[in-house]
């Protein structure tokens, strides 16, 4: 278990706040004690931990994301692999809050209880298409932020629309149409990425 291995690595550090007479426990106590932890209990004491550590950047980016994690499933168990809607601080570099959904299908229901967890007052939200639903934007301009959502082919009728509004713009030069853009870069995942 990771943690066991970082309690070994910053030993002489965690000394200064706790007593380790038997120096840090082994993996399988770690693993014992989150087992007997409340999970909502749990979950309220990390939310409380991030807020207290994350610092509020006017303008931060918040992206809402799905993610199912390799070999999250137990077959042998029956259990299917566990899918998690995210919201990500990029400039904190932290998760923020995080809702489990039994299958990316119920990403939609679970955008608004990640949302719920958050503070958005200046921020910037950002979901892929099928975070576009009229109630997630209602929801984070109310809760004090901006969003930006992808549109695809799931809002038909609105990307069609968008479409033919980007070529009747093209088609006259942009004339009379003042633009406006955020562009950011990122490093991650053996990645470079910029967005405009």
């Amino acid at each position: 278990m990771q943690i066991a291995q970082f309690g070994r690595a910053k030993e002489a550090w965690l000394k200064q706040f706790f007593e380790l007479p038997n120096g840090i426990p082994s993996h399988d106590t770690f693993g014992r004690v989150f087992s007997l932890l409340r999970p909502e209990a749990f979950e309220a004491c990390f939310r409380d931990w991030v807020e207290a550590i994350r610092e509020v950047i006017p303008g931060e980016v918040i992206a809402i994301d799905g993610k199912t994690p390799r070999r999250s499933h137990d077959r042998g168990k029956g259990l299917a692999a566990l899918h998690l809607v995210s919201a990500w601080a990029t400039a904190n570099r932290v998760v923020l809050g995080q809702v489990a959904t039994e299958a990316k299908s119920n990403e939609i229901t679970a955008i608004p209880q990640v949302l719920d967890l958050l503070h958005l007052s200046g921020c910037i939200v950002t979901i892929d298409a099928m975070g576009c639903q009229n109630s997630i934007a209602e929801q984070i301009v109310a809760q004090g932020g901006e969003y930006v959502l992808a549109l695809k082919g799931n809002q038909g009728t609105l990307a069609a629309e968008v479409e033919v509004a980007f070529i009747d713009a093209d088609a006259r030069a942009y004339a009379d149409v003042e633009p406006q853009f955020l562009e950011t870069t990122e490093h991650g995942h053996g990645r470079h990425e910029t967005h405009r």
